[in-house]
């Protein structure tokens, strides 16, 4: 989680904020493929739409495209007042159905969460994700001059996470033919932990669609797909990549459906 380095360590001053529109001189890379869980996938999402030339591709992870309102606002303040930070932030990670049945992962996240992370740099970064602005989004088409990701996105959700609304949401405002949305059953609110081979294999089959890793060969999830998963190549003259025609990359320029695994 990205979260850990930053609130584990000594107590930030609230003033220190960073921000993702610094120069990209200064960020010593030439393009990106980004993976990011929840905050960390709304920053890329920001960072794509800032900064389209440097961002080839992105894994998004539990991705919420919308800001907090009033009504949000003021259920996280009556949240604060009968529920502990720990708390508040594992119901943020995991289903009510996991938190029910106190599972071994809900329960080493909630002692790493009391007792390792800096509570007071915790309630800063959570205030700050409760703070974000909508990323102000559309789907091309439907309204005039739409705002969207211009890079093939991967969208990857827990069936049943707390997060699945939100990302079923970002997917409806997404390019359909340059997204793959992934929602993984039996997975919970963490499917990055509960399930990485299962993950693990649809970034490589979404790399493929990219054009890279040609000879990665896709065994379980490939032959398991419930629907059909492509990702429309994306190839530019001035970045190095190499196209496949191999089988595992048979859904080239297609248009893109909702996978659900079931394996």
């Amino acid at each position: 989680m990205t979260w850990v380095s930053t609130t584990s360590c000594a107590s930030i001053p609230s003033s220190t904020l960073r921000t993702c529109r610094r120069s990209p001189s200064t960020l010593w890379f030439k393009y990106i493929i980004g993976i990011g869980v929840g905050a960390g996938a709304y920053v890329l999402a920001k960072f794509a739409l800032i900064f389209p030339d440097l961002v080839e591709g992105l894994v998004l992870m539990n991705i919420d495209p919308n800001g907090k309102g009033w009504i949000d606002w003021a259920a996280t303040k009556l949240s604060g007042l009968t529920s502990t930070l720990p708390d508040t932030v594992l119901s943020h990670l995991f289903s009510q159905e996991e938190l029910v049945s106190n599972t071994e992962l809900v329960q080493s996240y909630r002692q790493q969460i009391g007792n390792v992370v800096n509570q007071a740099n915790l309630q800063l970064f959570w205030n700050m994700y409760n703070s974000r602005r909508d990323l102000d989004i559309n789907r091309p088409g439907t309204v005039p001059n739409a705002k969207t990701l211009r890079c093939p996105v991967m969208l990857v959700v827990g069936d049943n996470a707390p997060a699945e609304d939100g990302v079923v949401e970002c997917n409806s405002k997404l390019d359909p033919t340059t997204t793959t949305f992934l929602k993984m059953a039996d997975s919970g609110g963490l499917p990055q932990v509960t399930q990485p081979g299962k993950l693990t294999e649809a970034f490589k089959y979404f790399l493929q669609g990219m054009g890279y890793m040609p000879s990665a060969s896709m065994t379980r999830l490939a032959r398991s797909r419930t629907a059909s998963l492509t990702s429309a190549s994306s190839v530019d003259g001035s970045r190095p990549q190499a196209c496949t025609h191999s089988e595992s990359s048979e859904g080239l320029g297609q248009v893109n459906h909702t996978m659900e695994v079931s394996c």
